[in-house]
């Protein structure tokens, strides 16, 4: 059986495109005793209500329809966000270049979190470019990379 995630994707993908955007992430976490199912979506020029609310609409009867998930849970459309997490070698790909920071399991040099320009990934290695050093942080010790906004 697929996971719960990866369903909703599926359900999700045609809604999310058919108003215009593009699926970012799907999350099912428990947080404060409670289920959440998030979808995150994404579009040139950024997300407004209105397109979260379009998604929203259409999906929820979808889901309904389909009932993916025992029991109750919380349903949320958002953007993804200026400072989105990267997770797939696309969003790597896509954001090349641009200013991230990745956060560590475990300190190196005395740090746990990095600040600098996104230099590499393969493999699921990051490579981040710190003033004047690239660094290279292996996959299994990196716990989030996600997007910086610089002001």
């Amino acid at each position: 059986m697929a996971k719960i995630t990866e369903l909703v994707a599926k359900l999700a993908a045609p809604v999310v495109e058919a108003a215009g955007c593009e699926l970012w992430d799907v999350e099912y976490v428990r947080e404060a005793g409670t289920w959440f199912l998030r979808v995150y979506i994404d579009k040139e020029g950024g997300v407004d209500i209105l397109d979260c609310e379009a998604v929203s609409r259409t999906l929820s009867d979808l889901l309904d329809e389909a009932d993916p998930i025992e029991g109750s849970y919380t349903f949320e459309v958002s953007s993804a966000g200026a400072e989105r997490p990267l997770k797939r070698p696309s969003d790597f790909e896509k954001f090349m270049g641009s200013p991230v920071t990745v956060k560590l399991y475990k300190a190196r040099d005395g740090r746990k979190e990095f600040a600098g320009t996104l230099a590499g990934y393969q493999n699921g290695d990051i490579s981040v470019t710190v003033g004047d050093r690239t660094l290279t942080f292996p996959k299994n010790e990196v716990a989030l990379c996600r997007l910086r906004i610089e002001f």
